[in-house]
């Protein structure tokens, strides 16, 4: 067995030396890692929150923004180099704690790391502000006046999940925005946020105390509570009742955002179901489903495919089902938690069971269970897949159909993935967009979002400013006292 070692996490150096450290263990086949995390009190927490708004003001909130986009640019293009140190350990070890193919995931790292590159970014900064240079000084406003954007001195993260990277997100945006930024790691993959952490202060040791990645136990509150106490922003990810329990030891005067469970789907237009389309199609779609097994809140549970012409939604389903058999080929699914084979297990059963007393319903799947396509020709409610590479393929006669199905579950709805013809695409959209839907892609682009999104329809950026703004009237006051008013 080859084993592994890593340092995960970092904190300034006036209290490095007195935390204590939890060691987190990994194993894949014959290969084992044991991930140390920094584990802080709740005094060193207190400690800690003064100590990075204190250095932000001094240091972070005086960088311009195009300097933030230079320097986390350089960082990217880093863990771009397949040559890097750190971009090497990232295709050993990321593979190793999640599970997920080696070769999915370097792709899938590389892929996601380009949106975070200078053009990017510039782009992500413009999406919410039209003029980008309202986070360095005062700018003159539509309404008049001048304002300027201030950042949070204190932005706390609670991150989850397992996908490499995700709490790049996050992290990046603090850092636009010239936020103290203090991040809490998950124990499903606690690097990859430390790895960029480790790269910043590499460029710029200045960062060193504006920044802090740490871990505490999941339902441990004595440190999360402190931190709370400090943050004038909170960011979390998760699960609805552990965002419930967040929020409600929130104090009232802190911004608390979230990115809670979230549910996405598929529809498939009749105009694209022709031979000389719908393996590309089929194809895009496998691929949404392969991607990280489903684990991100933009992965399908469901695809609509419209019935009318020669290929039915049936002979669709067995398309995806061929396309998950040659995928599990090239990638293979990663071996599951004994809980998450429980809840599959009990997932593939009520669809046998169902199919027994349901003749319109039809079951492909994998002699070994790494992939289920549930067919059925009309159902009325929304059918969440069992994850890990399974999917329902729903017939409808109309996409009109699709509306009354999804809208029951409005406030959990996210990205929608299109495959329609141009004279469907707006009118459409504008259904899914009154019903929930926050995000409107192609198929085959659900797990990759373009920079600058709205998450779940929000701001990256704006959220976490405040304005202050000169009204236009003290500007011609204040005229009244200059040296050269008579």
């Amino acid at each position: 067995m080859t084993d592994f070692i890593e340092n995960a996490g970092h904190v300034p150096d006036f209290i490095k030396n007195d935390i204590t450290w939890e060691k987190l263990t990994y194993s894949q086949n014959s290969h084992s890692l044991t991930v140390n995390v920094p584990i802080l009190t709740p005094v060193q927490c207190d400690q800690l929150a003064r100590h990075i708004k204190d250095n932000s003001r001094q240091f972070l909130k005086k960088q311009t923004v195009d300097s933030i986009i230079d320097l986390v640019d350089q960082v990217i293009d880093r863990l771009l180099n397949r040559d890097d140190p750190i971009r090497k350990k990232a295709e050993q070890l990321l593979p190793l704690i999640t599970g997920f193919d080696p070769e999915m995931s370097r792709l899938s790292l590389t892929r996601y790391l380009k949106t975070f590159r200078k053009p990017q970014l510039i782009r992500f900064v413009s999406e919410d502000f039209s003029n980008p240079k309202i986070l360095d000084d005062f700018q003159p406003i539509v309404k008049g006046g001048f304002a300027k954007a201030y950042g949070p001195d204190c932005l706390l993260h609670i991150w989850s999940g397992n996908v490499p990277g995700l709490p790049l997100w996050s992290l990046i945006s603090g850092l636009l925005v010239k936020a103290g930024n203090i991040g809490k790691i998950a124990s499903s993959e606690p690097l990859f946020a430390s790895w960029f952490t480790k790269l910043l202060i590499e460029i710029e040791p200045k960062l060193a105390d504006c920044l802090a990645i740490l871990w505490w136990e999941g339902g441990t509150q004595d440190q999360e509570n402190s931190l709370l106490q400090h943050s004038d922003v909170v960011l979390a990810y998760g699960d609805n009742d552990t965002i419930k329990q967040i929020r409600d030891r929130t104090p009232i005067k802190t911004r608390f955002l979230s990115h809670g469970h979230k549910i996405s789907f598929g529809i498939i237009s009749a105009q694209v179901l022709d031979p000389q389309k719908v393996w590309s199609v089929a194809h895009n779609a496998a691929a949404d489903i392969v991607q990280y097994d489903q684990q991100g809140c933009y992965s399908p549970h469901i695809y609509f495919v419209e019935a009318g012409t020669n290929i039915t939604p049936q002979a669709f389903a067995k398309y995806v089902a061929h396309e998950l058999s040659c995928f599990q080929k090239k990638f293979p699914r990663r071996v599951l938690s004994t809980k998450e084979a429980i809840q599959l297990a009990s997932w593939q059963n009520n669809q046998e069971l169902e199919s027994v007393s349901n003749p319109r319903k039809e079951i492909f799947r994998d002699k070994d269970g790494a992939w289920t396509v549930i067919f059925n020709e009309s159902d009325k409610d929304f059918c969440l897949s069992g994850l890990n590479r399974t999917i329902s393929i729903i017939e409808v006669n109309s996409l009109n159909q699709v509306v009354p199905i999804i809208s029951p579950y409005k406030d959990f709805l996210q990205t929608a993935s299109l495959a329609v013809a141009p004279d469907e695409l707006f009118s459409l959209s504008r259904q899914l967009g009154e019903h929930g839907v926050t995000r409107i892609t192609s198929i085959g682009s659900m797990t990759a979002p373009e920079a600058g999104w709205h998450h779940d329809g929000r701001f990256n950026l704006l959220d976490l400013v405040t304005f202050t703004e000169i009204e236009s009237f003290l500007e011609g006051y204040s005229d009244m006292f200059a040296n050269y008013t008579d």
